[in-house]
């Protein structure tokens, strides 16, 4: 069998995490196809119809929260494609930036977690 990816990761946990990154990738495109069609409901239920400033300003404001949640689902993907990758690699586990171990509970709390959590506060600091 596969080697684990470092010692605190079994081949049974990292099957788990794979199966939760597997659901979680179909929950985020399944949410975008879903407010893609409420986009296109939005749009042909404004048809012809006159509208008013307050009717634009909130399908704006809704059409702004929805594109923002869809950059969010789409940097959470190609986390989730990176962490299976890295499955496939058997270097899940270990971080991108410095090759370390990436502590199993932050692998529990976000299985698609490609850096330390170290990495992560050092990152927030800098911005």
């Amino acid at each position: 069998m596969n080697q684990p990816t470092h010692e605190n990761l079994d081949e049974a946990f990292v099957a788990r995490q794979r199966e939760r990154l597997l659901k979680l990738r179909a929950q985020l495109i399944a949410g975008g196809d879903a407010a893609g069609a409420e986009e296109d409901t939005l749009q042909m239920a404004a048809g012809d119809e006159p509208q008013d400033a307050v009717d634009d300003g909130n399908r704006l404001e809704q059409q702004a929260n929805n594109e923002a949640l869809l950059a969010h689902d789409l940097e959470r993907i190609a986390a989730i494609d990176r962490a299976l990758e890295k499955m496939r690699q058997h270097t899940y586990g270990l971080s991108d930036g410095n090759g370390e171990p990436i502590g199993r509970a932050h692998l529990e709390a976000v299985p698609e977690a490609i850096f330390t959590v170290d990495e992560l506060n050092t990152k927030a600091r800098q911005r």
